[in-house]
């Protein structure tokens, strides 16, 4: 909400909405899966270029963790995303979530039930699935507009590697790596969260118009 904020005041329009299974959104979060997620991503993309004042040819788009991977694959899929913002984006699923739910796999793909729990998640056997044929550096390939990647350098759930996959994975001239020094997963000191918005708001303003701070 305060990244949101920040983008509305420098001039640029916002549309934040919840993957169904999430938040306010209705479906269960068992049945998520990432295909849904890119699917919902693509279909928030399309609502927004619907929106009376909305420049179709003016769009980005921004994710955070996992929803940078639904993100980049968005981008890549939809082909007229204009600017590419990931936040802390999940580039390997296997590598961040292979070990953690390689013991449960059998369970959500075989139990009764169809899912198992992690943490306060019912995790379905659709996500596990989707670990392996899921592969955002590889649907890159086909993004050419401009990308921005934040990533904090003491991120112990997603590593700062991952920031570096990104920037090779991406081909287009326009590309921009911020690490942000000391920062966690989800930049939640003042500074590291100022710093992020700051970073991507400026960034967003030169790419895709807004007015000038």
């Amino acid at each position: 909400m305060k990244a949101a904020r920040a983008f509305c005041a420098a001039g640029l329009g916002v549309l934040r909405f919840d993957f169904r299974g999430s938040g306010e959104s209705e479906g269960r979060f068992r049945d998520m899966t990432i295909e849904g997620e890119i699917a919902d991503a693509l279909a928030a993309l399309e609502h927004m270029r619907a929106e009376p004042g909305v420049d179709a040819e003016r769009v980005g788009l921004l994710g955070l963790s996992l929803g940078g991977l639904v993100a980049a694959c968005a981008a890549a899929r939809d082909g007229g995303v204009q600017a590419l913002v990931l936040w802390s984006a999940v580039a390997d699923l296997g590598g961040v979530f292979g070990e953690r739910h390689e013991s449960a796999a059998e369970r959500a793909s075989l139990g009764e039930c169809g899912y198992y729990e992690h943490g306060a998640h019912r995790i379905g056997a659709g996500f596990v699935e989707q670990l392996g044929r899921i592969d955002p550096l590889a649907e890159l390939g086909r993004y050419r507009a401009p990308a921005l990647v934040v990533h904090g350098s003491d991120d112990q759930s997603v590593p700062v590697a991952h920031a570096e996959m990104y920037m090779q994975a991406l081909s287009g001239g326009d590309r921009a790596k911020h690490i942000i020094e000391g920062a966690d997963h989800t930049y939640s000191t003042v500074g590291f969260e100022r710093e992020a918005i700051e970073v991507t708001r400026d960034w967003l303003v030169e790419r895709i118009g807004g007015t000038t701070r």
